[in-house]
């Protein structure tokens, strides 16, 4: 398993500032080659807009070689980030006032030229969990079944209540504002890397999207790698939720797996309710009630990762995973999670959002 994670840049007043090819030009690339500047343990790549920067984890079978990774990939952003007076922060939209500057590259350009408003309030940040799998024929068997616990996995990741400025009443206001590609969200079963393609084909050719790589499922058969890429969580304000994340998803993967092996049929995606799952996931996060993949009515969020991780046990256990996901479940409890700290940080500045932007700066590197 791999970890993205896409981060703000932000400067002394916690606005965004658009210094990411700056960043990227002034620091300097690991020996050898990559996909990737800087190769190896926390490469550094451009997103979409300048005010972020995204990093990548090498492959790791060993949870507590990802945990390293990510951290090291934190660091190696904040670095880059220092040789340009900037910070770098794990927050999934920017609580202060921003505009956008898209990264001039061609097929960026294009993008915001085509969708807008959509496009140039993209400044959204997300964390991407990638899972190997045998094959294609694998990677669409487990997407046709973990997609009813992916709301699950949003709202232990929750990190974007405030937007422009606003509390928007949302623990995932990015999981909103991403939701507006006309490609995002939950997709159907499928059956067959056949008809997945087909499918994806289909998309592109209706003109809508510029091409392949905007096809924007929950999760998704990676472009690049031998993977099942699992896109829906907000970047976690703290490198132990994304573990979490990372060992969870891992989990996701490996059960849905061994079931199409055991010939078990896939469940009946109702992509309604998935959809109204992951909406409810993204407003409340762990605060509130959350909807079971089990019955599909409301129940305790507690509940429902507790069913997440009955579901996922075996896999964690054989993974060596299951102790660690119990100790960092306790934890990410114990504070309520990303959005949750900061309306806590929030009230206790009494509404300075650039002290809620400073004290995720710390979050970010502790």
């Amino acid at each position: 398993m791999g970890v993205e994670e896409e981060f703000l840049l932000v400067g002394a007043d916690g606005h965004p500032v658009a210094k990411a090819s700056e960043a990227l030009e002034s620091s300097e690339p690991a020996a050898g080659p990559s996909r990737a500047h800087g190769a190896g343990t926390g490469a550094l790549e451009q997103e979409f807009m300048e005010e972020q920067i995204e990093t990548a984890t090498h492959p790791r079978r060993e949870l507590d070689d990802l945990a390293a990774e990510i951290r090291a990939g934190r660091a190696r952003a904040q670095a880059a980030a220092d040789r340009v007076g900037a910070q770098v922060a794990a927050l999934a939209t920017s609580p202060l006032p921003f505009e956008g500057t898209t990264v001039a590259r061609l097929r960026y350009l294009e993008a915001r030229a085509k969708f807008g408003l959509t496009a140039r309030e993209q400044l959204t940040s997300g964390c991407h969990v990638h899972v190997a799998v045998t094959d294609d024929t694998e990677g669409v068997a487990v997407l046709d079944r973990i997609g009813p616990w992916l709301s699950v996995l949003l709202a232990l990741s929750v990190n974007s209540p405030f937007w422009q400025g606003e509390d928007s009443g949302f623990a995932s206001y990015r999981s909103q504002v991403w939701a507006r590609w006309p490609t995002s969200g939950p997709a159907r079963a499928f059956g067959t890397p056949a008809a997945y393609q087909e499918a994806v084909d289909g998309l592109v050719a209706t003109g809508t999207i510029l091409d392949r790589n905007m096809v924007y499922f929950d999760a998704r058969l990676s472009s690049k790698y031998p993977t099942v890429e699992v896109r829906i969580a907000d970047v976690c304000l703290e490198a132990d939720t994304a573990t979490l994340l990372g060992a969870l998803a891992r989990g996701l993967v490996e059960t849905a797996a061994r079931e199409a092996a055991d010939g078990r049929e896939a469940p009946d995606l109702r992509t309604e309710l998935l959809r109204t799952a992951s909406w409810r996931a993204g407003r409340s996060g762990l605060a509130d009630d959350l909807l079971s993949p089990l019955t599909w009515r409301p129940a305790p969020a507690h509940d429902v990762v507790g069913q997440l991780v009955a579901h996922v046990r075996e896999a964690l256990r054989d993974a060596g995973d299951l102790d660690a996901v119990t100790d960092l479940l306790g934890a990410l409890w114990s504070t309520g999670g990303g959005a949750a700290r900061q309306r806590a940080w929030h009230a206790e500045a009494g509404g300075d959002l650039r002290r809620v932007v400073e004290r995720a700066v710390a979050a970010t590197h502790r």
